[in-house]
This record gives structure tokens, sequence and C-alpha cells, in this order.
């Protein structure tokens, strides 16, 4: 096999971030006003954000995971407090859980999707359950109608993982982030949209904002702005340090109004690698009901010889992945193991193909064709 991928499909170009030219002007903006912590760029950013939408108010953190840590503090979760999150995640998901001094509880996913949905949350539902963390896998949207009444019933918390899924929807008239439930969001590095580094809680309640912001800022409830004219300013409780730094808010600022060129040319990338993947025996494409969602990952599954299949195409500078390892099964949360079947299934089967808007069509073509030429070497 012969690739000559690396400018577009290897490890370092998977990994780039995709600036629009924009983002330099900005963040020397930012960079000159002198203001490195909360600022009115990050008050901009939560105002654009929520207008995007269609919320009335948006919370900026320094990290998608900061977002969940705040969002199960504002919920009221903590010790004693079980929450049903998925396995099949990044680990930042079940460390958000345990920070607050909370349980998790691991749930399977659905074979199809990939989420943790309604059945596979009934399933692990317990007395001591709290919240449900259903994590957006890939950037599909997660329907919890079929188990909304008994969730609303035993007072139950619906707080998604939307990592994966800023420009998302559920339907036309609900983006991720606008059905009233606690969303959070990640603007990492290579994320739909990027701060470089940052994320976004969106409350159900100027209250619970109220409270978000309180959260972020160490206990201090007054505004930065305010505070020069004070000589005193009042902490109300218990708050991390996890403000967007302005310079990253500035990053979001370029980016965001670019968001209908990043969802047009995502969905494209998505499809044009199930064109190219077609007919290619021994995979499946996880299929992410692409009308509706933005693509975070090109995801396959590989049920035989996936191990040599990543081996090898990693070997000819094509950067895969597996997104991801099942928590479930990791030392770190051994505690509370216990099985999973498909989950266990997935986590053997999963890659994760170069995914990005540095790639052009020519790189989806390679892909394909060393997937194509390994597995049939691998097959006996």
């Amino acid at each position: 096999m012969t690739t000559s991928t690396a400018s577009v499909t290897g490890a370092g170009a998977n990994a780039r971030p995709y600036l629009f030219g924009t983002e330099d002007y900005s963040l020397l903006t930012a960079l000159h006003s002198g203001h490195y912590n909360h600022s009115d760029a990050c008050d901009q950013f939560e105002t654009q954000v929520a207008d995007v939408l269609g919320v009335t108010d948006a919370v900026a953190v320094s990290s998608g995971t900061a977002a969940l840590h705040v969002a199960l503090l504002a919920a009221g979760i903590g010790p004693g407090d079980e929450v049903v999150v998925p396995s099949f995640t990044f680990c930042a998901t079940v460390q958000a859980v345990l920070a607050t001094g909370a349980t998790p509880r691991f749930a399977d996913v659905d074979p199809i999707t990939l989420c943790t949905q309604g059945a596979e949350i009934a399933e692990a539902l317990t007395p001591a359950t709290r919240a449900v963390l259903p994590v957006l896998y890939a950037g599909r949207a997660v329907n919890l109608s079929a188990i909304r009444p008994e969730l609303d019933r035993r007072g139950i918390t619906v707080i998604e993982d939307a990592a994966h899924a800023f420009g998302s929807a559920h339907d036309a008239a609900h983006p991720v982030g606008a059905t009233g439930d606690l969303t959070c969001f990640s603007f990492g590095p290579v994320k739909n949209l990027t701060c470089g580094q940052g994320g976004m809680v969106i409350p159900r309640s100027a209250e619970e904002a109220a409270v978000c912001r309180a959260l972020r800022s160490l206990g201090i409830t007054d505004t930065v702005t305010s505070r020069a004219d004070m000589t005193s300013y009042p902490v109300s409780g218990f708050g991390l340090r996890v403000q967007m730094p302005s310079l990253n808010a500035a990053i979001g600022l370029a980016q965001l109004p670019h968001l209908p060129e990043i969802q047009q040319r995502r969905r494209q990338l998505w499809q044009d690698y199930a064109a190219a993947l077609e007919g290619i025996e021994g995979i499946d494409l996880v299929n992410l009901d692409i009308e509706r969602t933005v693509p975070h990952l090109c995801a396959v599954r590989v049920p035989h010889h996936r191990e040599h299949v990543f081996r090898t195409l990693r070997a000819h500078g094509i950067g895969v992945g597996t997104h991801y390892p099942p928590n479930h099964l990791q030392p770190a949360f051994a505690s509370w193991h216990r099985p999973l079947p498909v989950t266990e299934q997935v986590g053997r089967e999963i890659l994760t193909l170069p995914f990005h808007l540095h790639l052009h069509p020519n790189g989806i073509a390679q892909v394909a064709d060393a997937l194509r030429t390994t597995l049939s070497r691998a097959r006996p």
C-alpha cells in the first residue's frame, strides 16, 4: 500500500484548528486591550452565542469540562447523588461528575447511534439518580422524549454533554442548546467552533445563569467593571476560577460568523466519506442523521482486525483514532464497573477517520483506498 497523505490526513493535520483569517486581528485587539481575564469580549461572545441558538443567556467558561462541572453544581449535584453517564465518552465527562463528589452510574449505548438514549437511561436509573448526562456523540442530538415524563416525575435533571454538537439540531425549530435543558458545549482546538480552548453553559433560567456565573468566578457575584469602584466585593459561596479568558473569547468572536460555512463544510465532508466508503467490506459507517447533525467525527466500526487496521493506517501517516475507549473499563473508574455489552463491543470496533476542515476530497479518497487495501489483505 502506497499513500501520500501526511499533509491532509496525518495526525498533525488532524489536530490543527481551522482558522478563517480574522482570528489574528481579533486576538490582537483583545491583547492590546490589556484585559485578559473576563472582559467585554467574553460578554459579547456569550450574547452572540445566545443569539445564534435563540436562547436568553449563555455562560462562557474555560473549557468543556469546566462547563460540565459548573452545570452539575448549578443543578445541585453533589455527594450522595448518582449521575447516569455513558461509558462511551471522553473521560472528561466522568471526571466532571467525580469533581462534584457525586457517583457515576455507567450506562450502555444504542448500537446504531452510539448514544445513551431512553432505553439505556431507564435501565441505569436507581433511587439515587439525580441527573442524567447524555453525550451527543459525533454531534448527533439525543431524543429523550420517551423517558422525559419519568425523569420529570423523579426530579432528575438532564444535562447535555454537547461538546461535539455545536451547530447541530434536534429538529428544525430547536438547535442543540435550545430545548430547555442544561447544555454544555466545548470550544476546544478541534471542535466544530474553536476558541483555542473554552466552553459554554446554556442555563435554564436567569437564576441558574447567575449561579453559573458565581460558580465560574470564585463565588464572587458582582461584575468586573463595578469592582473598580468598590472597596470590597461579595463572595456568595463556593466557586471555581474557570472564567473564559478574553483572548479565547476573541477567537470565538472571529469564528462565530463562519458557523454557516462550518456547518455546510462538515456535513459535506461526512457525505464525501459516506460515498467513498460505500462498498468497502469489513466496515460499518456510524450514521449521524446528517440533515440535523454538524459532524465532529467520522466514525466506522471494524468488526474484525480493528487493531491491525489502526496500526497499519497509522504507520502510513493516516491519523485514525479510537474515540473512545470505554470508561467503565478504565482503572480510575473500576469502582463503578458494571457489564455494558454494547459499549464493550463498540470499544473493540470503533475507528475514527481523519476529519477536519483542512481535509480535501482527494484525502478522503486516499483514506478510503487505504482502508479497502488494509482490510482486503487482513482477510484470510
